[in-house]
């Protein structure tokens, strides 16, 4: 299991990333995340990031009839949440090489 503490600062990439594959919403964003291997995430951890992610207009929010309750926000990413995510990747990247450098002894192939 993931510490909860390293992947605070992920999540938020993790999930932009999720909404660029597929209008979602909150719940299904917390079973995908556990698919790929993050863990069981909470709605209650998701959501304050989604709201976030709105307040900076990087997803867009679309109510919609459930076919099993309540109805649902779905999330989709906007032209600024894109520009994000890619961002979010290229750091990231940075951040996976530095830490693989780190842990290799600067050797790339061991």
């Amino acid at each position: 299991m993931i510490p909860t503490q390293m992947l605070k600062g992920m999540l938020e990439g993790c999930i932009l990333e999720i909404i660029r594959k597929q209008e979602t919403y909150a719940y299904e964003i917390s079973k995908l995340l556990e698919e790929y291997g993050f863990g069981e995430i909470s709605e209650g951890t998701i959501y304050p990031i989604i709201l976030r992610l709105q307040k900076s207009e990087l997803v867009k929010a679309t109510v919609r009839d459930s076919n099993s309750g309540p109805k649902r926000k779905y999330y989709r990413l906007t032209e600024k949440g894109t520009v994000s995510l890619n961002e979010f990747k290229d750091n990231w990247n940075e951040l996976e090489h530095a830490i693989n450098h780190l842990f290799t002894g600067g050797n790339e192939d061991a």
